[in-house]
């Protein structure tokens, strides 16, 4: 991938639905070109595809948050486990580094969302974690 490649990703992550010619136009390429760029980036793999984020998306759960779990011991399959049960987690991640599972919340509400906070934090072999709100989503997750 090139740097023009890179640019081309760019702008479909700000606007998965831009018309060829309007992306044409920001990268300063011609329609052809951008067509021929997509369609190669599609094949190698490095678009691997398109989704739409629907309102219902971002405010069946308005209050997101990320919860960064520190897990004592071999645990984390339990502990995922357990995260996965519950109607509030969105999705669980493992990781490495410092943190070793991240899970992302949403909720209706701040009491709730604490709530949730509150039960994960009281999981068996959990030893911390850290939270973060998240205020704005400029970028759609894939799943």
């Amino acid at each position: 991938m090139d740097d023009t490649d890179l640019r081309l990703i760019a702008e479909l992550r700000r606007d998965g639905r831009a018309a060829l010619s309007e992306l044409a136009e920001r990268l300063g390429l011609s329609r052809a070109t951008v067509r021929a760029r997509m369609e190669r980036l599609a094949e190698r793999g490095e678009i691997a595809g398109f989704t739409v984020v629907t309102r219902a998306d971002v405010s069946a759960a308005p209050v997101r948050g990320l919860i960064l779990i520190g897990i004592e011991g071999r645990g984390a399959e339990r502990i995922m486990a357990r995260l996965q049960g519950m109607p509030t987690v969105q999705a669980v991640h493992s990781t490495n580094g410092r943190w070793d599972l991240i899970a992302e919340l949403g909720t209706q509400t701040l009491q709730e969302l604490d709530e949730t906070i509150m039960r994960i934090r009281n999981l068996e072999g959990v030893t911390t974690s850290e939270t973060n709100l998240l205020l704005s989503t400029r970028k759609a997750g894939r799943r």
